[in-house]
């Protein structure tokens, strides 16, 4: 009897202490899994955070891009007018004036010496701009201009200044015929926004049209 007493003390003895331990087992991954949460909340507002600042990163990308945000940097102002020397007899009037091609000439150098951005007496250049003669004036984005022309761009100021300046380059053949043409390097140049509507007829996104392609399946 008293080994049956003995054994039964035992028993009860392991059944308190595995209860107590399946207990405590089951607290802690109680508490293990409330962290897991609160830690699997916490990186998905960090997710979101990110996601956000990404999104915000690639907006304005795009918008810069788009040429739709005002930019300011060191770089050029060129200042272009028509000639003040007289015509001479039998001369065409219109080798003593500035034409789209002219203006074009200018922009096309500067682009190629690395120009970021590009206005033209307040019209901020994109990959659509169009710069027109318009009889006596030029259009440039539809808005007619007169000269003289002021074409602030944004880069390198020394590269740009050669651009122009270079021997045999446009400057010299604009001067030709009097053409007048100054290049002045500044630290503080600014480039308006684009002003006008972009619009796309043709052209669409490769992801939309991923997109479409997926939900034509």
């Amino acid at each position: 009897y008293k080994r049956q007493v003995q054994f039964r003390t035992a028993q009860d003895g392991k059944g308190t202490l595995s209860q107590q331990r399946i207990e405590e087992i089951s607290d802690r991954l109680l508490q293990t899994e409330h962290e897991r949460d609160e830690l699997g909340e916490e990186l998905r507002k960090m997710q979101a955070a990110a996601a956000d600042v990404e999104n915000k990163e690639d907006q304005d990308m795009l918008r810069y891009r788009a040429a739709l945000v005002p930019l300011v940097g060191e770089g050029v102002i060129v200042r272009m007018d028509d000639s003040a020397k007289p015509v001479k007899a039998g001369e065409n009037p219109n080798l003593y004036v500035i034409h789209d091609d002219d203006l074009l000439r200018v922009i096309n150098e500067l682009r190629a010496a690395g120009a970021e951005a590009i206005s033209v007496n307040g019209q901020r250049l994109t990959g659509i701009s169009e710069i027109r003669c318009a009889g006596p004036t030029l259009s440039v984005n539809n808005v007619r201009s007169a000269p003289p022309y002021k074409i602030h761009a944004i880069g390198d100021p020394e590269s740009l200044e050669k651009s122009i300046k270079m021997r045999g380059g446009v400057e010299d053949t604009l001067k030709v015929w009097g053409i007048q043409i100054d290049v002045k390097k500044e630290e503080h140049v600014e480039v308006p926004a684009y002003k006008g509507a972009a619009s796309f007829k043709y052209a669409k996104a490769i992801e939309t049209l991923s997109d479409e392609k997926e939900g034509a399946k």
